[in-house]
């Protein structure tokens, strides 16, 4: 299965409690931090939720 990594490039301060708990979940604690998870939909579907405060490339 692929992998995705995910980076945090802006902050999810002043966005809704849902949106920060999804960046807590992912796994993030600060800014430009990368995570790599499995390619599934649940993942898919957190990281459609804070699209707009990360940028997902395929891990190598």
């Amino acid at each position: 299965m692929a992998k995705l990594c995910i980076t945090l490039v802006k902050s999810g301060i002043g966005y809704e409690e849902d949106q920060k708990r999804t960046l807590k979940a992912l796994g993030f604690h600060r800014l430009n931090e990368q995570v790599v998870h499995e390619d599934s939909r649940a993942i898919r579907g957190m990281i459609n939720k804070v699209r707009h405060l990360v940028k997902v490339e395929e891990a190598s």
